[in-house]
Protein backbone atom coordinates (compact mmCIF):
# COMPACT_ATOMS: atom_id res chain seq x y z
CA UNK A 1 0.00 0.00 0.00
CA UNK A 2 1.49 2.94 -1.25
CA UNK A 3 0.94 5.55 1.54
CA UNK A 4 2.69 8.02 3.30
CA UNK A 5 3.21 8.71 6.60
CA UNK A 6 0.59 11.56 7.98
CA UNK A 7 3.61 13.58 10.14
CA UNK A 8 5.52 13.52 6.94
CA UNK A 9 5.03 14.75 3.11
CA UNK A 10 8.94 13.84 2.21
CA UNK A 11 7.74 10.19 2.32
CA UNK A 12 5.27 11.16 -0.64
CA UNK A 13 6.80 9.66 -4.23
CA UNK A 14 8.11 12.17 -5.76
CA UNK A 15 5.88 11.94 -8.97
CA UNK A 16 2.81 11.80 -7.43
CA UNK A 17 0.33 14.37 -5.45
CA UNK A 18 -2.77 13.46 -2.50
CA UNK A 19 -5.66 13.16 -4.20
CA UNK A 20 -8.29 16.09 -4.19
CA UNK A 21 -10.65 13.16 -3.16
CA UNK A 22 -8.53 12.52 -0.01
CA UNK A 23 -10.04 12.23 3.62
CA UNK A 24 -8.44 12.54 6.79
CA UNK A 25 -10.08 11.61 9.91
CA UNK A 26 -8.31 11.24 13.61
CA UNK A 27 -8.30 11.71 17.33
CA UNK A 28 -5.37 11.46 20.48
CA UNK A 29 -5.78 7.51 19.70
CA UNK A 30 -6.10 6.90 16.08
CA UNK A 31 -5.18 8.58 12.83
CA UNK A 32 -7.60 7.52 9.57
CA UNK A 33 -6.05 8.43 5.88
CA UNK A 34 -7.86 7.32 2.30
CA UNK A 35 -5.66 7.88 -0.16
CA UNK A 36 -5.43 8.01 -3.83
CA UNK A 37 -2.09 7.65 -5.80
CA UNK A 38 -1.03 7.05 -9.28
CA UNK A 39 1.17 4.36 -9.85
CA UNK A 40 4.73 4.87 -7.96
CA UNK A 41 6.44 4.02 -5.41
CA UNK A 42 7.67 5.67 -2.25
CA UNK A 43 10.10 5.38 0.81
CA UNK A 44 8.03 5.65 4.24
CA UNK A 45 10.36 6.51 6.69
CA UNK A 46 10.02 5.45 10.38
CA UNK A 47 7.45 6.78 12.79
CA UNK A 48 5.84 6.55 16.25
CA UNK A 49 2.86 4.99 15.34
CA UNK A 50 1.82 1.27 14.13
CA UNK A 51 0.46 1.63 10.82
CA UNK A 52 -2.10 -0.48 9.31
CA UNK A 53 -2.77 -0.52 5.52
CA UNK A 54 -6.24 -2.15 4.18
CA UNK A 55 -6.74 -2.37 0.58
CA UNK A 56 -10.06 -1.11 -1.32
CA UNK A 57 -8.82 -1.96 -4.93
CA UNK A 58 -12.01 -3.66 -6.30
CA UNK A 59 -9.92 -5.62 -8.67
CA UNK A 60 -6.22 -7.41 -7.69
CA UNK A 61 -3.04 -5.38 -7.67
CA UNK A 62 0.32 -5.94 -7.50
CA UNK A 63 2.59 -4.65 -4.71
CA UNK A 64 6.74 -5.21 -3.72
CA UNK A 65 6.74 -4.36 -0.26
CA UNK A 66 10.04 -4.26 2.26
CA UNK A 67 10.34 -4.04 5.79
CA UNK A 68 12.15 -5.13 8.58
CA UNK A 69 14.96 -6.71 6.57
CA UNK A 70 12.32 -8.93 4.37
CA UNK A 71 10.66 -8.43 0.74
CA UNK A 72 7.61 -9.23 -0.17
CA UNK A 73 5.38 -9.17 -3.41
CA UNK A 74 2.33 -10.41 -4.71
CA UNK A 75 -1.64 -9.66 -6.18
CA UNK A 76 -3.24 -7.88 -2.85
CA UNK A 77 -7.32 -8.43 -3.05
CA UNK A 78 -9.91 -5.87 -1.38
CA UNK A 79 -8.83 -6.65 2.49
CA UNK A 80 -5.31 -7.67 2.05
CA UNK A 81 -3.71 -5.78 4.84
CA UNK A 82 -0.08 -4.84 5.56
CA UNK A 83 1.20 -4.22 8.92
CA UNK A 84 4.28 -1.94 9.53
CA UNK A 85 5.37 -1.76 13.57
CA UNK A 86 6.43 1.71 14.83
CA UNK A 87 9.80 2.83 14.34
CA UNK A 88 9.75 0.47 10.93
CA UNK A 89 10.45 2.28 7.36
CA UNK A 90 8.72 1.13 4.45
CA UNK A 91 9.45 0.68 1.34
CA UNK A 92 6.66 -0.20 -1.23
CA UNK A 93 5.86 0.13 -5.02
CA UNK A 94 2.36 -0.60 -6.53
CA UNK A 95 1.54 -0.90 -10.54
CA UNK A 96 -1.61 0.43 -10.70
CA UNK A 97 -3.51 3.53 -9.40
CA UNK A 98 -3.88 2.85 -5.67
CA UNK A 99 -6.61 2.90 -3.22
CA UNK A 100 -6.64 1.93 0.34
CA UNK A 101 -7.18 2.91 3.72
CA UNK A 102 -4.42 3.85 6.25
CA UNK A 103 -4.99 3.56 10.34
CA UNK A 104 -2.65 4.78 12.89
CA UNK A 105 -2.66 3.73 16.17
CA UNK A 106 0.55 5.81 18.19
CA UNK A 107 3.12 3.83 19.95
CA UNK A 108 1.87 4.98 23.29
CA UNK A 109 -1.61 4.29 23.05
CA UNK A 110 -1.08 0.69 21.86
CA UNK A 111 1.20 0.13 24.99
CA UNK A 112 -1.56 1.47 27.39
CA UNK A 113 -3.80 -0.55 25.69
CA UNK A 114 -1.30 -3.62 26.27
CA UNK A 115 -0.51 -2.75 30.18
CA UNK A 116 -4.31 -1.94 30.85
CA UNK A 117 -6.42 -4.36 28.40
CA UNK A 118 -4.54 -7.26 28.03
CA UNK A 119 -2.16 -7.01 31.68
CA UNK A 120 1.14 -7.17 29.54
CA UNK A 121 4.55 -5.13 29.66
CA UNK A 122 3.89 -2.80 27.42
CA UNK A 123 7.62 -2.89 26.55
CA UNK A 124 7.91 -6.40 25.22
CA UNK A 125 4.21 -6.70 23.20
CA UNK A 126 4.04 -4.93 20.27
CA UNK A 127 3.36 -5.63 16.71
CA UNK A 128 5.00 -7.83 14.19
CA UNK A 129 5.99 -6.43 10.94
CA UNK A 130 3.16 -8.31 8.34
CA UNK A 131 2.75 -8.52 4.36
CA UNK A 132 -0.67 -9.43 2.94
CA UNK A 133 -2.64 -10.49 6.03
CA UNK A 134 -6.83 -11.03 5.99
CA UNK A 135 -8.41 -11.35 9.61
CA UNK A 136 -12.33 -11.30 9.77
CA UNK A 137 -12.71 -9.04 12.58
CA UNK A 138 -10.31 -5.98 11.90
CA UNK A 139 -11.68 -5.96 8.54
CA UNK A 140 -15.28 -5.41 10.30
CA UNK A 141 -13.75 -2.67 12.66
CA UNK A 142 -12.04 -1.17 9.42
CA UNK A 143 -14.72 -0.63 7.40
CA UNK A 144 -16.81 0.98 10.61
CA UNK A 145 -13.54 3.12 10.38
CA UNK A 146 -13.83 3.25 7.07
CA UNK A 147 -17.63 4.77 7.09
CA UNK A 148 -17.12 7.14 9.42
CA UNK A 149 -14.40 8.86 7.43
CA UNK A 150 -16.06 7.96 4.35
CA UNK A 151 -19.26 10.32 5.16
CA UNK A 152 -17.64 13.57 5.32
CA UNK A 153 -19.62 14.39 8.03
CA UNK A 154 -18.59 15.39 12.26
CA UNK A 155 -17.24 12.92 14.11
CA UNK A 156 -17.80 11.19 17.40
CA UNK A 157 -14.37 11.21 18.94
CA UNK A 158 -16.67 8.98 21.64
CA UNK A 159 -17.09 6.24 18.63
CA UNK A 160 -13.72 6.86 17.31
CA UNK A 161 -11.96 6.23 20.22
CA UNK A 162 -14.24 3.25 21.07
CA UNK A 163 -12.94 1.92 17.42
CA UNK A 164 -9.67 2.81 18.18
CA UNK A 165 -9.07 0.14 21.61
CA UNK A 166 -10.86 -2.73 19.61
CA UNK A 167 -8.74 -2.20 16.50
CA UNK A 168 -5.86 -1.85 19.14
CA UNK A 169 -6.77 -5.14 21.10
CA UNK A 170 -7.62 -7.05 17.52
CA UNK A 171 -4.37 -6.42 16.37
CA UNK A 172 -2.13 -7.27 19.39
CA UNK A 173 -3.99 -10.70 19.68
CA UNK A 174 -3.39 -11.62 16.50
CA UNK A 175 -0.26 -10.07 15.44
CA UNK A 176 1.63 -9.50 18.67
CA UNK A 177 4.91 -10.39 19.21
CA UNK A 178 3.86 -12.66 22.31
CA UNK A 179 -0.18 -14.21 22.48
CA UNK A 180 -2.39 -12.31 24.17
CA UNK A 181 -6.09 -13.17 25.70
CA UNK A 182 -8.81 -10.43 26.45
CA UNK A 183 -10.13 -11.02 30.23
CA UNK A 184 -13.38 -11.50 30.28
CA UNK A 185 -15.84 -9.83 32.60
CA UNK A 186 -19.70 -10.74 33.13
CA UNK A 187 -22.88 -8.95 34.65
CA UNK A 188 -22.19 -5.26 33.56
CA UNK A 189 -21.26 -2.23 35.67
CA UNK A 190 -22.21 -2.09 39.31
CA UNK A 191 -25.24 -0.04 40.01
CA UNK A 192 -23.59 2.56 41.65
CA UNK A 193 -20.56 2.68 39.15
CA UNK A 194 -23.08 3.01 36.63
CA UNK A 195 -25.51 5.62 38.12
CA UNK A 196 -22.13 7.57 37.88
CA UNK A 197 -21.30 7.66 34.63
CA UNK A 198 -25.13 8.44 33.75
CA UNK A 199 -24.64 11.62 35.95
CA UNK A 200 -21.36 12.26 34.18
CA UNK A 201 -23.01 12.00 30.73
CA UNK A 202 -25.64 14.32 31.87
CA UNK A 203 -23.71 16.97 32.92
CA UNK A 204 -21.57 17.16 30.36
CA UNK A 205 -24.04 16.54 27.40
CA UNK A 206 -22.97 20.03 25.59
CA UNK A 207 -19.05 19.20 25.44
CA UNK A 208 -16.89 16.65 24.02
CA UNK A 209 -17.63 13.39 26.41
CA UNK A 210 -14.31 10.93 26.14
CA UNK A 211 -13.96 7.28 26.10
CA UNK A 212 -10.69 7.24 28.56
CA UNK A 213 -12.74 10.10 30.63
CA UNK A 214 -15.85 7.32 31.20
CA UNK A 215 -13.30 4.71 31.56
CA UNK A 216 -10.93 6.95 34.19
CA UNK A 217 -14.03 7.66 36.54
CA UNK A 218 -14.00 3.79 37.31
CA UNK A 219 -10.55 3.07 36.87
CA UNK A 220 -11.02 0.97 34.26
CA UNK A 221 -9.51 0.52 31.06
CA UNK A 222 -11.47 2.56 27.87
CA UNK A 223 -12.04 -0.75 26.42
CA UNK A 224 -13.23 -3.13 29.41
CA UNK A 225 -15.46 0.24 30.43
CA UNK A 226 -16.93 -0.02 26.97
CA UNK A 227 -17.79 -4.02 26.76
CA UNK A 228 -19.56 -3.68 30.53
CA UNK A 229 -21.21 -0.20 29.91
CA UNK A 230 -23.30 -2.11 26.67
CA UNK A 231 -23.48 -5.44 29.00
CA UNK A 232 -25.39 -3.09 31.54
CA UNK A 233 -26.95 -0.82 28.58
CA UNK A 234 -27.69 -3.14 26.21
CA UNK A 235 -26.16 -0.08 23.93
CA UNK A 236 -22.39 1.13 23.84
CA UNK A 237 -21.50 4.30 25.43
CA UNK A 238 -21.54 5.95 21.71
CA UNK A 239 -24.78 4.82 20.96
CA UNK A 240 -25.98 5.99 24.68
CA UNK A 241 -24.99 9.39 24.40
CA UNK A 242 -26.71 10.30 21.00
CA UNK A 243 -29.43 8.99 22.21
CA UNK A 244 -29.36 11.31 25.27
CA UNK A 245 -28.20 13.92 23.26
CA UNK A 246 -31.10 13.83 21.09
CA UNK A 247 -33.99 13.21 24.34
CA UNK A 248 -32.65 16.62 25.42
CA UNK A 249 -32.89 18.40 21.93
CA UNK A 250 -36.73 16.86 21.66
CA UNK A 251 -37.42 18.53 24.92
CA UNK A 252 -36.17 22.17 24.22
CA UNK A 253 -37.80 22.44 21.11
CA UNK A 254 -40.92 20.87 22.85
CA UNK A 255 -40.51 23.52 25.81
CA UNK A 256 -38.22 26.28 24.23
CA UNK A 257 -38.16 28.59 21.78
CA UNK A 258 -34.94 28.84 21.73
CA UNK A 259 -33.56 28.98 17.56
CA UNK A 260 -32.44 25.18 16.68
CA UNK A 261 -29.08 25.42 16.16
CA UNK A 262 -28.23 26.94 19.57
CA UNK A 263 -30.11 23.40 20.51
CA UNK A 264 -28.10 22.09 18.18
CA UNK A 265 -24.73 23.27 20.25
CA UNK A 266 -26.59 23.27 24.01
CA UNK A 267 -27.13 19.01 23.01
CA UNK A 268 -23.58 18.60 21.96
CA UNK A 269 -24.07 18.82 18.31
CA UNK A 270 -21.60 20.67 16.18
CA UNK A 271 -24.21 22.19 13.91
CA UNK A 272 -27.60 22.63 12.73
CA UNK A 273 -27.49 20.39 10.26
CA UNK A 274 -25.31 17.92 12.64
CA UNK A 275 -29.02 17.32 14.77
CA UNK A 276 -30.78 17.51 11.88
CA UNK A 277 -29.09 14.40 10.38
CA UNK A 278 -29.35 12.61 13.76
CA UNK A 279 -32.61 13.98 14.60
CA UNK A 280 -33.84 12.51 10.73
CA UNK A 281 -32.35 9.31 11.19
CA UNK A 282 -33.62 8.14 14.74
CA UNK A 283 -37.03 10.62 15.40
CA UNK A 284 -37.86 10.39 11.56
CA UNK A 285 -38.61 13.94 11.23
CA UNK A 286 -36.43 16.93 11.29
CA UNK A 287 -36.45 19.32 14.31
CA UNK A 288 -38.34 22.13 12.70
CA UNK A 289 -41.04 19.33 11.80
CA UNK A 290 -41.25 18.16 15.34
CA UNK A 291 -41.49 21.30 17.01
CA UNK A 292 -44.32 22.38 14.53
CA UNK A 293 -46.17 18.77 15.43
Amino acid sequence: MALAHPQSDDSLPEDSNRSESALVLGTETIQLEHLKFPPGEAHVPAGAAHTLYVSLKSRPMYYQHTQDGKTHSGLYHHGDMLITPANTPLFTRWDGDENCLQIQLPESFLKQVAEETLGKNGDHLTLVPTFQSRQQQIAATSNLLLAEIQQRQPFSVLYLDSLANVLAVQMLRNYGTTSAQVPTYQGGLPTYHLKRVLDYIDAGLAGDIKLAALAGLLNMSPFHFGRMFKQSMGISPHQYVIQQRLERAKHLLKHSDQPIIDIALACGFTSHSHLSKQFRKVVGVTPKAYRRC
